[in-house]
Formats: C-alpha cells, sequence, structure tokens
C-alpha cells in the first residue's frame, strides 16, 4: 500500500514527531508491504520509479539516512516517515527477519570483505569523501564552514564509527569539502562500505554527485579510491599525503606474512626458552650436587670440631689439675715459712731477759713478725678462694675462648702470688737481716721497693693519659656535630637565594624532564608532549628510588686489585630508554642515579648539598662561607649607594 493522496500536503517540522507515531502504528498495523521476500525488503514511502530491494541491515541504514538527514530536499513528512519505518524496523521486525536472512547479515557482518572487489585499488588507511558541505563567505572572501568534530558526531550516531573527520583548507577558505578517516583494520574497511552504501541508498553517492542533473544539495560521500588519490584536486593532494593504494588482496598477503613472521618469531622464542629451560635444569642438578657435597664436608667438619674440642676439654682437666697440684705445694711451702717464723719468735722471745735495749728490740722485732704472719695468713686466704674461684672455672669450661681466659687468670694470680710471696719472704729477711747486721740485702731489697715505686707511677701516668684521649674524643665529636649543623644551616640560606653563581646548593639525585619534554615534542604537540613527558619522568623518579634496581656493574683498575662501579650498559630498562627517548635522557637518568649511588644510596631519595658549579664537585664548607660573606657585602654596598 502507497501514500493515499489526501497526504500529499507537507508537515511543520514541530509534527513530525506526532506522524512519525502515526505512520509506525501504520507499520505495525501492516498497512505498507515492506517484505518482499525471506531476504529482500522494500521501502514503502520512497516514489516508484525509485523502488529497489534492500537487505534487512541496508534498509534500516537507507531508514536511518533519510530520517535523519540534513538535506533540504527532503521534506519533513518523508523524514517522519523513515523515522518510523526505521522504529520499526528496529523494534519490530528485527525478531521476525528470517534465519536465512539473519545467518546472512550475520555473516556479511562477520566477513567485512564480503561483496568488496579484492583486486579493486582503494586508498589505505580506509578514508571517507564528504563533498557539498555548507560554507559561507565572510566580508574578507574567505569561506568558513562546520568542524568536523560534529559531522564525526553525526556520523557515530548512525553507527560508522569513524576515527576523525578532517576539513579541507586553502587559501579561499573551507574547500566544502572533508575526508573522514576510518580504522586501518577489516572492521575499520566494513564501516567505510557501510558509511558509502548508507549514501548511495540515499542517492547521494559518487555516481549522484558526478551525474548531471541540476542543483546538488546536502552532504555526497563515497570511500576514497584511485581516481580520487590520483586527481588534481585538493582531495587527491590530502589523500597522497596520508595514505596510499592498495588492494583488498594486498593487504590479506601482507598481513599473512606478518602472521607468518610472527608465527616464525614466537617459535624461535620457544626454542630459546626450552633451550634455556634445559641449560637453568642442568645448573640446578649441579648445584644440588655441589650443595650436597658442600653438606656431606659441613657434617666432617662438625665431627672434626667436636672431636677437637673433647680432646681440649681432656686437656683442659689435666691443666687444672697440675694447678691444683702446684697450688698445694705452695701451701705446704707457706705453712712452713710460718712455722719457722714462729720458732724464729719463741727464739727471741727467749733472748728477750738479756737485756733491756735487746727486749726492746725484740719487741718490735715480734710485732713485726705478728704482721708478717697475718699477711702470710690472709696471703693463705687468697690462695684458698683462689683455688676456689678455679675449680669453679674448671667446671664452667666448655669451649677454647673460656679455656684461653682461665690460662690468662692463672699466670695472673701465678704472678701476683708468687709476687706476694717474694715480698714477703724479702721483709722477713729484711728483719733477719737488721737483726744480723748484713747490708747487701737491705741494698737488693731497696731496689725492689723502688721497682715497685716506678711501677705505681707508670699505673697512674697510663691512667692520666687514658683520660685524656678520652677528653679528646668527646671534643673532636662535638667539633664534628657542630661543623654538619654549621653546614646544614648554610645550605638551608642558600636555597632562599635565587642566583646563579659559583657556590649554590644541589639536589643531588633530581631526574632532568627536559631531555624527556624534547623527545616527547618529536612526537607530539606541545600540550600532550607537556603530559607525556610528566608521566615518563614520575615513572623513572620511581624506579630511582627502587631499591631492588641497582643497574652497576664492577670492574677492575688497571694496575690494582681495586673495584671501581660504573653503569651497566645492558641493563634492560636503561637500554629501553635509550632506544626509545634519546641519549640525552639516558644522560639525565645514569646522571641522576650515580648521585644517588654516592650521596644516599642505602635511603635512595632526594637530598641537597652545597655544590662547587665552578669546579663541578662537592664545595667546601670555608667556600660556602665566603661566598655568603661576599653576598652580604655586595648587599650593604648596595644600601649605602641608594
Amino acid at each position: 500500500m502507497d501514500i493515499s493522496s489526501g497526504e500529499d500536503s507537507d508537515i511543520s517540522e514541530s509534527e513530525m514527531e506526532e506522524y512519525e507515531d502515526k505512520y509506525y502504528e501504520k507499520l505495525k498495523n501492516g498497512n505498507y508491504k515492506i517484505k518482499v521476500s525471506n531476504e529482500k525488503y522494500t521501502c514503502p514511502f520512497c516514489p516508484k520509479k525509485k523502488k529497489q530491494d534492500f537487505l534487512y541491515k541496508d534498509l534500516l541504514q537507507h531508514a536511518s539516512g533519510v530520517g535523519k538527514s540534513n538535506s533540504d530536499k527532503r521534506s519533513a513528512r518523508e523524514k517522519a516517515n523513515h523515522l518510523a519505518l526505521f522504529k520499526y524496523l528496529e523494534n519490530d521486525l528485527r525478531g521476525t527477519v528470517g534465519s536465512s536472512s539473519s545467518s546472512a547479515a550475520a555473516a556479511e557482518v562477520e566477513d567485512p570483505l564480503s561483496g568488496c572487489d579484492h583486486d579493486e585499488k582503494i586508498v589505505w588507511p580506509w578514508t571517507g569523501v564528504v563533498v557539498n558541505i555548507p560554507t559561507q563567505k565572510l566580508e574578507d572572501g574567505r569561506s568558513v564552514g562546520g568542524s568536523g568534530s560534529k559531522l564525526r558526531d553525526e556520523l557515530i550516531r548512525r553507527g560508522f564509527n569513524p576515527l576523525r573527520v578532517h576539513p579541507l583548507w586553502n587559501y579561499r577558505g573551507h574547500s566544502g569539502t572533508a575526508v573522514v578517516e576510518f580504522r586501518k583494520d577489516w572492521p575499520g574497511l566494513h564501516n567505510a562500505l557501510s558509511f558509502e552504501k548508507a549514501y548511495e541508498a540515499d542517492h547521494h553517492g559518487k555516481k549522484d554527485w558526478f551525474a548531471n542533473n541540476g542543483v546538488k544539495e546536502g552532504l555526497y560521500a563515497w570511500v576514497a579510491r584511485a581516481d580520487d588519490y590520483k586527481s588534481s584536486t585538493i582531495i587527491g593532494e590530502h589523500l597522497r599525503k596520508i595514505g596510499d593504494l592498495k588492494t583488498v588482496s594486498e593487504l590479506m598477503e601482507e598481513e599473512a606474512r606478518k602472521q607468518d613472521r610472527l608465527v616464525t618469531n614466537l617459535t624461535n622464542i620457544i626454542e630459546t626458552k626450552n633451550k634455556h629451560i634445559q641449560e637453568m635444569e642442568q645448573r640446578c642438578s649441579e648445584t644440588s650436587k655441589s650443595l650436597e657435597a658442600l653438606m656431606e664436608e659441613k657434617d666432617n667438619l662438625s665431627q672434626a670440631y667436636n672431636e677437637e674440642i673433647k680432646k681440649i676439654q681432656v686437656s683442659a682437666r689435666d691443666h687444672f689439675q697440675r694447678i691444683f697440684s702446684d697450688h698445694e705445694k705452695l701451701k705446704s711451702q707457706l705453712e712452713s715459712h710460718k712455722k719457722d717464723l714462729e720458732l724464729r719468735g719463741v727464739e727471741l722471745e727467749k733472748r728477750e731477759a738479756l737485756n733491756e735495749s735487746e727486749r726492746k728490740k725484740l719487741s718490735e722485732e715480734l710485732e713485726e713478725n705478728a704482721v708478717q704472719n697475718s699477711a702470710l695468713h690472709l696471703a693463705a686466704l687468697e690462695q684458698k678462694r683462689a683455688d676456689e674461684n678455679v675449680m669453679k672455672l674448671a667446671e664452667d669450661q666448655k669451649k677454647e675462648e673460656l679455656h684461653n681466659r682461665i690460662i690468662q687468670l692463672e699466670k695472673k694470680l701465678d704472678q701476683k702470688q708468687a709476687l706476694e710471696l717474694e715480698i714477703e719472704q724479702l721483709r722477713g729477711s729484711l728483719n733477719v737481716i737488721r737483726h744480723m747486721g748484713d747490708e747487701d740485702d737491705m741494698e737488693v731489697l731497696e731496689k725492689v721497693d723502688a721497682s715497685l715505686k716506678e711501677l705505681r707511677e707508670k699505673e697512674a701516668e697510663l691512667e692520666d693519659l687514658e683520660a685524656l684521649n678520652q677528653t679528646l674524643i668527646v671534643r673532636e665529636r662535638k667539633s664534628n656535630d657542630e661543623l654538619q649543623d654549621a653546614r646544614k644551616e648554610l645550605i638551608n640560606g642558600l636555597k632562599e637565594i635565587s642566583t646563579r653563581s659559583q657556590i649554590g646548593v644541589k639536589r643531588m639525585g633530581e631526574l632532568d624532564s627536559k631531555p624527556f619534554l624534547e623527545a616527547m615534542k618529536r612526537r607530539y604537540n606541545e600540550e600532550l608532549a607537556e603530559e607525556r613527558a610528566s608521566e615518563v619522568c614520575s615513572l623513572w623518579e620511581e624506579y630511582l628510588k627502587d631499591p631492588d634496581w641497582h643497574p652497576f656493574k664492577r670492574i677492575k683498575l688497571e694496575g690494582g686489585e681495586e673495584y671501581q662501579e660504573v653503569i651497566d650498559d645492558e641493563d634492560e630498562k636503561l637500554r629501553d630508554l635509550k632506544d626509545q627517548m634519546g641519549i640525552e635522557a639516558y644522560k639525565s637518568v645514569t646522571s641522576a642515579i650515580k648521585e644517588i649511588n654516592e650521596y644516599n644510596p642505602s635511603g635512595r631519595y632526594i637530598i641537597s648539598e652545597l655544590w662547587n658549579y665552578g669546579e663541578g664537585r662537592k664545595a667546601t664548607l670555608k667556600e660556602g662561607v665566603t661566598f655568603l660573606l661576599k653576598l652580604w657585602d655586595n648587599a650593604k654596598r648596595k644600601r649605602g649607594m641608594t
């Protein structure tokens, strides 16, 4: 059923929605014939002479294109009819499409190359041409037109998914033409061909544009091919700049070659990985054997060590037994000497009655003998305590280090006891010598007393030297802390002074972002380059803080046994940085990691340092103070001049 003659009058734009609902109800009631066969459909709202058979998806694109068209040739009634048809196809007819039609449509969507001449030269990347774009002339004679983004949004709404639309300009302004860029893959080709078919269905294709049938209204569009590419128009010039002519067969062959190359590369990588795995397995096996041998050697060493410890313990017990025997002998000697002194005292008491003078002498000797007996008694008690300590040390002896300490204590104890015994013997001999009148022994005793006095003086002098040394160490630490505090204050002061001079503050380990910005400017526009450079710099600053990343290797210096750490050029991150960002960015990162490794390897964060920019080294405190005083003098002179 066709549109009745009573509906020939046009409608206003405000009535379009009402008429769209009206025709939609008529389509639902079956007033118009749409389906011709299982796969073919027709548009009931196009004139008889323009009727043709459509596939379902083509009729859907035709209805959408006419309903949403901006052309003045399309009346409001015609747009409302086609919008109603589009709504009916989407909501009511989609589920009733025959299985064969659905499968064919699905196959066509899945295979974008169906219905396309594989040997025809097409501009690649896939590009569409739009002409007859409305323009306006300004007072200076130049033409202006709509933006490409507006046309791109319109094409996206119609389901063609273009990437971008470039209006073409020349010295006269907007040329009224534009190119539409689609994705480079096969779905992009499908979108481009659907774009072309939609305009052909609306009689605004390439043939309609070049047909000599009067004034053209609305947009005309098609997919760019060899004749467009080779034309001398502004369209041809732009197409030759952005693309190339290729056939679908050539692209398929090129894609097949790339896939074969990719498969070959992946196969080689897998083989290399398998060889690496075999090598690692062999190394693991060798390492396991080496570990087993080391464990066996460790067990043997432990067994030998335990046997040696047992031998040392047996030897220590024998040695302690000998020490006990020697101590017993010393005790018996002391007892014998004590008895001799007691007998000497008895003998002196017997001689007390001889005369008064001798009684006084004997009384003095008796007192001295009493003192000596007391000293001997104390020595005996000291000997007894030493024996008890030695017994306790003998019981606690387990290892060689304690054994050595006991031997040292024994030597010191023996030396002390021997010295005390010798002193007591000399003193006893002195009394006897005084009584007997022997002068030679008196000289020996005086020499011993002089030696003891000198020893006490040396010990006192040593204690004084140790006290003086401790005082100097404390003063040196205090002076060093004061110098470090002064250097920090100087750095904080110079941070606030904005001046370019030989002496200043340098942030050690700070990354220079200029090389990254220059590298990004070569790829992107200025705004996008700054954003990308900032992202890359932030990423590398995180790498510099990572303590697990240490891109250094040790090399042996010539003529010696010393080693030096240098940058590892084979480091994967640094190698990728040099390839992608250039040598200047590589130098910026390596300079920062060297400074961090030298000035703050443990913290891995940026620190401020007093720096001599003229000589490229760390400045001394004296240089910083001299520079600060110079600035102060200059400031005073300027205030005096004003």
